[in-house]
């Protein structure tokens, strides 16, 4: 094709082409249907993108078992808070 570049720049070049292309295309795609896409307007009520906490129970790794020593210091740590 270019009688100046070795068949490997060639092919690199083609596959970074057809790359750009498969982007280019999403990106549009992405877009168009962002762009007719209207939710109705009662879907924003609440919050539905933040999970519900989970319980302690729900995985070994996030439970801790504290000291007295430790229960203590959260206890005072909390009673010098401002209440809300």
């Amino acid at each position: 094709m270019f009688p100046s570049i070795p068949l490997a720049q060639e092919i690199g070049l083609a596959v970074l082409f057809v790359a750009a292309l498969v982007w280019v295309a999403g990106l549009g795609q992405m877009l168009w249907d962002n762009r007719f896409h209207h939710p109705e307007p009662a879907a924003y009520e609440g919050l539905p993108v933040i999970p519900a906490q989970r319980t302690a129970a729900a995985h070994p790794m996030e439970s801790v078992e504290l000291t007295e020593a430790e229960r203590q210091a959260f206890a005072g740590l909390i009673r010098t808070l401002p209440p809300r």
